[in-house]
């Protein structure tokens, strides 16, 4: 099953995904910038891959969670290059990390 709703945070519109997969769940929340994710993907190839670090996409990853709420409230555990021009850093919640994208 696939799940997408809007999300909310301190005036700033997102929309949150999850996908129900065997064993585990895809989480995601975006806005038109950039996003947060769970486990399931990986960001390294955005930094790894020189084509792509091109793209200069700007994503967070979560480790260990199971809802969106976890997600939003979970240390990020690896971050793209790019998205520290919006000021994330590693250990911050994905909540603060999407405040800042704007």
């Amino acid at each position: 099953m696939i799940t997408v709703n809007p999300l909310e945070i301190d005036g700033k519109f997102f929309t949150a995904t999850s996908v129900e997969l065997p064993k585990t769940n895809l989480l995601i929340i975006s806005n038109d910038i950039g996003y947060i994710m769970c486990a399931a993907l990986d960001v390294d190839i955005f930094n790894e891959n020189e084509k792509l670090k091109k793209r200069n996409v700007i994503a967070g990853r979560a480790e260990g969670v199971r809802t969106i709420d976890e997600l939003l409230h979970a240390p990020l555990a690896k971050i793209t290059d790019a998205s520290k021009e919006y000021g994330w850093q590693l250990g911050m919640t994905g909540k603060d990390a999407l405040k800042k994208l704007t």
